[in-house]
């Protein structure tokens, strides 16, 4: 069964290398923009798996794993973050809100698709 990816990211260019290599890998891609519109559409649908940036407008990513976690219909989907980010307070603050995982951009996609295979599994 096809595999349902949410990707969440400000930046219009990684949400389509994202959704670039996340098709040739056979999973069905779903995006927002930030973490408001990330709540808006895992409302209207089902991911197995959520990536999302840390650094976005509106809601970032930290508030929005935040907000998925507080969600008991949602809050065991996987979310990894996918982030610019190394700053190791940044990192376990993620981890403490409910992250599964988190991966540096720029990213390799083989190593996105095992992740997101590990996590979904």
């Amino acid at each position: 069964m096809t595999k349902t990816i949410l990707t969440i990211d400000d930046s219009r260019t990684m949400r389509e290398l994202l959704r670039s290599a996340l098709d040739k890998a056979g999973f069905t891609v779903i995006q927002a923009e930030d973490g408001v519109h990330g709540l808006e559409v895992l409302g209207a649908s089902e991911p197995d798996v959520i990536i999302t940036d840390i650094n976005m407008p509106r809601m970032n990513g930290l508030e929005f794993i935040e907000a998925v976690r507080a969600d008991g219909a949602r809050r065991a989907i996987p979310i990894i973050v996918l982030t610019t980010e190394s700053d190791p307070a940044k990192k376990d603050r993620a981890r403490r809100a409910g992250a599964t995982g988190w991966i540096v951009k720029p990213f390799d996609p083989e190593r996105l698709v095992s992740a997101i295979n590990r996590v979904a599994a």
